[in-house]
């Protein structure tokens, strides 16, 4: 399951579901004005791994390891179908990076 940070739109749940099965949005589960540190034990507590732009995430994988696992979008603001084609486009490197213990943080450009 993936948690999408609350720079992220929750419309593209709809495309990412079938590829992500109970993926969910920060302001989806009432995190919208949660700090980093509340997302990342929510997630923790909740078995997601959290998708993001923010570098804050990956200080914090640095920081405490895993759970949770973070992916971090390294590119600026894109469209939701961009970001959405794209997430979908590296599926199978997120499903192997899910299944990685000993990796914290996957980086897609």
């Amino acid at each position: 399951m993936k948690l999408l940070d609350q720079n992220l739109s929750y419309r593209m749940l709809a495309e990412l579901e079938p590829a992500f099965p109970g993926s969910s949005q920060a302001m989806r589960l009432e995190l919208q004005k949660a700090d980093d540190h509340a997302i990342w034990q929510y997630a923790k507590d909740h078995g997601f791994t959290i998708v993001t732009l923010d570098s804050d995430f990956h200080e914090l994988a640095t920081l405490y390891g895993t759970p949770p696992k973070i992916i971090w979008l390294k590119f600026g603001n894109r469209p939701r179908l961009y970001v959405a084609n794209l997430l979908l486009k590296h599926g199978q490197q997120i499903k192997e990076f899910g299944q990685n213990a000993e990796v914290a943080v996957l980086e897609i450009y």
